[in-house]
C-alpha cells in the first residue's frame, strides 16, 4: 500500500521516491516548516508522468478495489426507495455529495439503513476525485483496525506508524461502516486519535455511519455533530422495529450485537483467524441476507451470539426478522393445541415459515419424534423452495441431521456452512471462575 509522506521535497529521487514513498504527492510546508496537511502537491518524481501513470498511481493509493464501479453516473439521483420523502432526502444528499466531490471541505456524514446507498455515494465521491487527478483514500472502520493490528506483526510490510500517519493525514479520507467495529478500549482509542486529529486539522473527511449517530461513542458523536465542520445527511428515515420482536424470554439475545461480540485474543492464532473469518462472513450476511447460513460449533463457541447479532442488525435497519430456539418453538406449537391458547397453530407456524429472515437456533437439540421431524421439515422445505434467507445454528455435523433436512442444509447452491473451530468460551482464562480453575504448566499445559 502506498504511503503519504511529509518529507522535504528537495530530497534526492531514487527507484522508489523517498519523498513520497511512491504515492506521487506530498504535503507542502507551512512557514514554520511543518506540513500543511490540508493541501497536496505533485511530488517532483511524478511531474513528468503520463496521465495514465498518474491515474494508476492514484487508483492504487485509493484502496477502492471493486468500488471503482460506484460513480455518480451509476446512481439514481433520487435513490431506490419508493417513499417520496426518502427520495427527497436521497436527492439532497446526492447533490451535497457531488458538491463535496468538486470541492472537499469539512466533513460529510452519511447516515441511513443498510442498502440505502451510503457506500455508493461515498465511493462516488472518491472516484470523482480520482477522475480529477486528485487523491482520495477509502477504508472501512473494521479494516482500518485490522490493518493497524497486523502492522504490529514484525513481518508486516508496512510499519504501524507509517500506515496510521497515512490515514490520519490523507488529503481526503472516506471512512465507511463506522459503528460496525468492535468497541474495545484499544479500538476506541485509535478511532478517537484518528478523528480528533482530522477534526482539529479540519481535513476533508467523509464518514459513513452504519449505526445512528446518537448510538456512537460520546467523543465521536460530538465531532460528527459539530455544525461548524460537519454536514449530516440522513438518506432514509429508518422505521423503528417493534420492541415485541424480542420477547421477554430473549433478554440475553437482545444484547448480542456485532459490537459486543468477544474476539477472544487468548485463543491460538489459527483459532483467532477462524473466528475472525466467521465474524466477517456473518457480518456480510447481515448486511444483505441471501440464501442460507449454517453455523456449526460446540456449545459456547459464539454461534448463537452471531446469529442473534444478525437479527439485531436487521432490527436496527428497520427490517423484519425472527429468532427461534428450535426446541422451544416445537413446545410452542404443541401448546397451541390447547383450547385456551391465545395464538392459533396456523398463525404461529405461518409466521415462522414466511418471515423474510429466520434464525433457527439450537437445531438438532429437539426431540426426534416423528411429529417434531415433520414440523421442522415443513419449515425447512418451504423456506428452501421459496429461497427465504435462513440462519441455522447447530452442534451437530450436517450428516448427523435427519436426511431430508440435512440434504437441504448442505445444498451448495443456497447454503454457506461455517464451522466455528473454537472451544467453549469458558475455556478462555478471562471467563474462567478464578476460584475453581487453575492453569497447570508442564509437558501438557492445560486448565484444571
Amino acid at each position: 500500500m502506498d504511503i503519504w509522506s511529509s518529507a522535504d521535497e528537495e530530497a534526492a529521487p531514487s527507484a522508489k521516491c523517498p519523498i513520497c514513498e511512491g504515492a506521487g504527492f506530498v504535503h507542502p510546508r507551512l512557514p514554520d516548516g511543518k506540513p500543511d496537511y490540508s493541501q497536496v502537491i505533485a511530488c517532483r518524481c511524478t511531474r513528468k508522468e503520463s496521465g495514465k501513470d498518474l491515474q494508476d498511481r492514484l487508483q492504487r493509493y485509493s484502496n477502492l478495489g471493486s468500488l471503482t464501479r460506484f460513480t455518480f453516473d451509476s446512481l439514481m439521483p433520487q435513490g431506490r426507495s419508493g417513499n417520496p420523502l426518502n427520495q427527497q432526502s436521497f436527492a439532497t444528499a446526492f447533490e451535497a455529495a457531488r458538491a463535496f466531490a468538486t470541492e472537499p471541505k469539512g466533513w460529510l456524514v452519511l447516515v441511513g439503513p443498510s442498502g440505502s446507498g451510503k457506500t455508493h455515494l461515498a465511493a462516488a465521491i472518491a472516484n470523482e476525485r480520482l477522475k480529477q487527478s486528485q487523491p482520495a483514500f477509502y477504508i472501512t472502520a473494521p479494516d482500518l483496525l485490522d490493518h493497524l493490528r497486523s502492522a504490529f506483526n514484525p513481518d508486516s510490510e508496512i510499519q504501524y506508524d507509517q500506515f496510521f500517519h497515512q490515514v490520519r493525514n490523507a488529503p481526503l479520507l472516506i471512512l465507511d461502516d463506522l459503528g460496525v467495529q468492535t468497541s474495545t478500549p484499544w479500538a476506541k482509542e485509535k478511532l478517537d486519535q484518528l478523528l480528533t486529529h482530522r477534526f482539529n486539522s479540519e481535513l476533508p473527511t467523509v464518514i459513513v455511519a452504519i449505526t445512528p449517530i446518537e448510538q456512537l461513542e460520546d467523543r465521536i458523536r460530538t465531532r460528527l455533530t459539530n455544525p461548524d465542520l460537519c454536514l449530516i445527511y440522513a438518506l432514509e428515515e429508518k422505521p423503528t422495529a417493534p420492541e415485541s420482536d424480542w420477547g421477554p424470554e430473549f433478554a440475553l439475545q437482545r444484547g448480542m450485537t456485532f459490537n459486543s461480540f468477544e474476539r477472544r485474543p487468548n485463543l491460538p492464532p489459527e483459532q483467532q483467524e477462524n473466528l475472525e473469518f466467521v465474524y466477517r462472513a456473518v457480518l456480510d450476511f447481515a448486511k444483505s441476507p441471501e440464501g442460507w447460513l449454517v453455523l456449526v460449533g460446540v456449545t459456547g463457541c459464539g454461534k448463537t451470539h452471531l446469529a442473534a447479532a444478525i437479527v439485531n442488525y436487521r432490527y436496527q435497519a428497520g427490517k423484519p426478522a425472527k429468532f427461534i430456539v428450535v426446541p422451544e418453538f416445537l413446545d410452542h406449537l404443541r401448546s397451541t393445541f390447547n383450547p385456551e391458547s391465545k395464538v392459533s397453530y396456523d398463525q404461529l407456524f405461518e409466521s415462522v415459515k414466511n418471515t423474510p429472515l429466520l434464525v433457527l437456533d439450537d437445531f438438532g437439540e429437539q426431540s426426534t419424534t416423528p411429529w417434531a421431524q415433520e414440523k421442522l421439515y415443513q419449515v425447512i422445505n418451504y423456506r428452501y423452495n421459496a429461497r427465504l434467507a435462513t440462519v441455522i445454528t447447530t452442534r451437530c455435523a450436517i450428516e448427523e441431521l435427519d436426511s431430508p433436512v440435512g440434504s437441504r442444509l448442505a445444498a451448495a447452491q443456497i447454503s454457506m456452512i461455517l464451522n466455528i473451530n473454537v472451544p467453549d468460551y469458558r475455556s478462555d482464562q478471562r471467563f474462567a471462575p478464578k476460584t475453581t480453575r487453575t492453569f497447570r504448566r508442564g509437558k501438557k499445559d492445560r486448565w484444571q
